[in-house]
């Protein structure tokens, strides 16, 4: 996948464990246009390993002039977010990935309802730009824990004015999806970003409402399992790769200079999905990608999440 320089040239921090970055060409040039709902994927170099994480683009699209990130803190953190708050500073150089967008807003809806969760708000700023430029309908409903943590506030109301409502839990308590759903017309897409319960409670929700799948969006960056370590043999490589307990298996892959295809290293848009020849264990799905008979076929993988509970896997790779 390409990759681009870019320098840091500022850093604020923005709400309680998150801080905002903002990032341009190290060459000084224009950096590639994008859309609302992009991320880009953060390498960086912690420890002698190369870690990547998927950032959303939050920025006015119009402006390529740089890009801008945040990022939280993690309480469990892999080793990225500490890295981005504990040494990333204005000046520092970091390469990312060409933006990639899993995230758009669907042209031919009727209405927008923008649904986020704490640092979930990142992809929506994007999006938000979007819609105002094209003058679509739309709603951002706004959920976090208290004051401490709303990131970005008074951006969304002077981008959103009257269209953003704000939910801090400890005020108001959890925003109530049951009810945000049922009301919205024929036509509504809605998004949302966030944490899992949140997700993954809307999704149940949606459907239970009789909302079509093709008009409910989701995006969540999941973080790789750990597990016990067992061994990959890529067939078409005939290249055997060990995955410790502590990597994944496109993680230890790359380590292993294997150039092995991702895209959103989240288990969500299937890029990185590979055949599973021959397995002496069981697979352990994490992603959101693979329907529930691929899994019971266990004849495919998503390296970027997933692993298995097994002592050797031929994957045709």
């Amino acid at each position: 996948m390409s990759a681009l320089k870019v320098k840091v040239t500022a850093v604020e921090e923005v709400a309680e464990h998150i801080k905002h970055f903002s990032l341009a060409a190290l060459d000084g040039k224009p950096l590639p246009y994008f859309s609302g709902g992009s991320h880009v994927v953060v390498s960086m170099d912690i420890n002698g390993r190369t870690h990547r994480n998927a950032y959303s683009l939050m920025g006015p699209t119009s402006d390529n002039s740089q890009y801008q990130i945040a990022v939280r803190k993690q309480e469990k953190s892999r080793g990225g977010s500490v890295f981005m708050h504990e040494n990333v500073t204005p000046g520092t150089e970091l390469e990312i990935s060409m933006p990639t967008n899993l995230f758009a807003i669907h042209r031919l809806a009727k209405k927008h309802i923008l649904v986020a969760g704490g640092i979930g708000i990142t992809p929506f700023l994007s999006q938000i730009t979007d819609l105002n430029r094209i003058g679509h309908d739309y709603e951002l409903h706004y959920a976090y824990r208290s004051a401490e943590h709303a990131a970005f506030r008074e951006q969304i109301e002077a981008l959103c004015g009257d269209k953003a409502f704000f939910y801090p839990e400890n005020e108001t308590g959890r925003l109530n999806i049951t009810e945000l759903l049922s009301k919205q017309p024929l036509g509504s897409h809605v998004y949302v970003c966030g944490p899992d319960p949140m997700v993954n409670g809307l999704e149940l929700i949606a459907k239970q409402l009789g909302w079509p799948s093709t008009a409910v969006h989701s995006e969540k960056f999941l973080a790789p399992a750990s597990g016990e370590p067992f061994t990959v043999s890529l067939l078409q490589s005939n290249t055997e790769v060990v995955i410790p307990g502590d990597l994944s298996m496109l993680e230890a892959m790359e380590e292993a200079g294997v150039d092995a295809p991702f895209l959103c290293r989240g288990g969500a848009c299937g890029r990185c999905e590979v055949e599973v020849v021959e397995c002496d264990g069981e697979l352990v799905h994490h992603d959101d990608y693979l329907s529930d008979a691929e899994r019971v076929a266990a004849n495919k993988i998503l390296p970027c999440v997933s692993r298995a509970n097994c002592s050797r896997m031929v994957i045709n790779l």
